[in-house]
């Protein structure tokens, strides 16, 4: 499906009723899962994902932040914030030779 579409169709499934709704999860993952679920989340929350694209678009405002936020507060409760802060360090180092 073109980019248009994908943004029609995910913008139709998030005005679903009850999509809004805060739900609470109670998960109990293991920290390397935690530290893989936030490494997959913000490499697929940024803005030039050519896959997720037409989902950020669909996204009322303010969700991008929210969902950031979301990983900051998983990782924070794994006591995995400077860890995974040197991991995009060390990542971006790579990247940059």
């Amino acid at each position: 499906m073109m980019n248009n579409q994908m943004e029609m169709l995910y913008s139709m499934l998030l005005s679903v009723p009850g999509m809004n709704e805060k739900v609470k999860i109670d998960l109990r993952i293991s920290r390397n899962h935690v530290l893989l679920l936030a490494q997959v989340m913000q490499s697929g929350l940024k803005k030039e994902n050519p896959d997720i694209v037409g989902l950020l678009s669909a996204m009322p405002e303010g969700s991008l932040a929210e969902m950031q936020a979301l990983v900051g507060d998983c990782l924070a409760k794994a006591e995995l914030t400077e860890l995974n802060g040197k991991l995009l360090t060390f990542s971006k180092a790579g990247q940059a030779r």
